[in-house]
């Protein structure tokens, strides 16, 4: 089912409604006939997850989509943007702040999805192509998605295979920092190849090094819930506030 999902999406180019539709049938009736699942507790089981994807995934996506148009309507987003650019012209930086950390922030708030449209949105604001955007967003979400929106994939995890998601938060907890790290490097790396690495790497550190260490002390001794939000509101706060004191050399705009 998974297979045809993405075959759906991205050969046959059929809605997401539709191809989620024929996809819920699909695995339906493969557990029916093909795992032997009883009629009643297969349909119960799709009830059970339209219902957890109404709440809390989809309410959690129309709350961050709202308050994205709110910023937007209200003029506040121009004036993020603003002081995106008064914290530093470089685009390297930028991404850094906004498409790592800031997105982070997002992820831990309203995942989904949501975190790479609005700093993508963001970055086209400041200058980027819109495509070039939004893939340094998609890869800068590898940090913090595991722990997605208020831990919603640690949870369900715990929920399916009965340990607790503590145990399992903390564990991605003890994992994740070391990718945590080099994903700003990553990022440096592929708009500025080895040279931007080179000027850029004391604020690739700050931004991945503070948010490292606040996800795994979060996950290990808060919980799965709020990992993504408080390491991502030490690295915006230990990134802008080293960038008022340093300074690349050589700025890429």
């Amino acid at each position: 089912p998974i297979i045809f999902f993405f075959v759906a999406l991205a050969v046959l180019r059929l809605k997401g409604h539709v191809a989620g539709a024929i996809t819920l049938i699909l695995s339906i009736l493969i557990a029916i006939f093909a795992f032997k699942m009883p009629i009643d507790m297969a349909f119960a089981a799709a009830g059970y997850g339209f219902i957890y994807g109404l709440w809390p995934i989809a309410w959690i996506i129309v709350a961050a989509v709202f308050l994205y148009k709110l910023t937007v309507a209200s003029g506040q987003f121009d004036i993020i943007r603003s002081s995106v650019i008064s914290i530093t012209d470089d685009q390297r930086l930028q991404v850094l702040l906004i498409g790592f950390s800031f997105g982070a922030l997002l992820e831990g708030a309203a995942g989904f999805g949501a975190p790479v449209a609005i700093t993508g949105a963001l970055l086209v604001g400041l200058g980027f192509k819109p495509l070039y955007a939004a893939g340094l967003c998609l890869i800068a979400n590898t940090a913090p998605v595991a722990f997605g929106a208020l831990g919603v994939p640690i949870l369900v995890a715990g929920q399916v295979t009965g340990i607790d998601p503590f145990h399992i938060g903390a564990m991605a907890g003890r994992q994740l920092p070391f990718l945590s790290v080099l994903v700003p490097f990553w990022l440096v790396a592929m708009m500025d190849g080895w040279k931007g690495v080179k000027e850029t790497w004391p604020a690739a550190l700050v931004a991945g090094g503070s948010f490292a260490v606040t996800q795994f002390f979060t996950s290990n001794y808060i919980g799965p819930e709020l990992p993504d939000i408080t390491s991502a509101l030490v690295s915006i706060v230990s990134l802008a506030l080293f960038l008022k004191v340093w300074r690349p050399k050589n700025t890429e705009t």
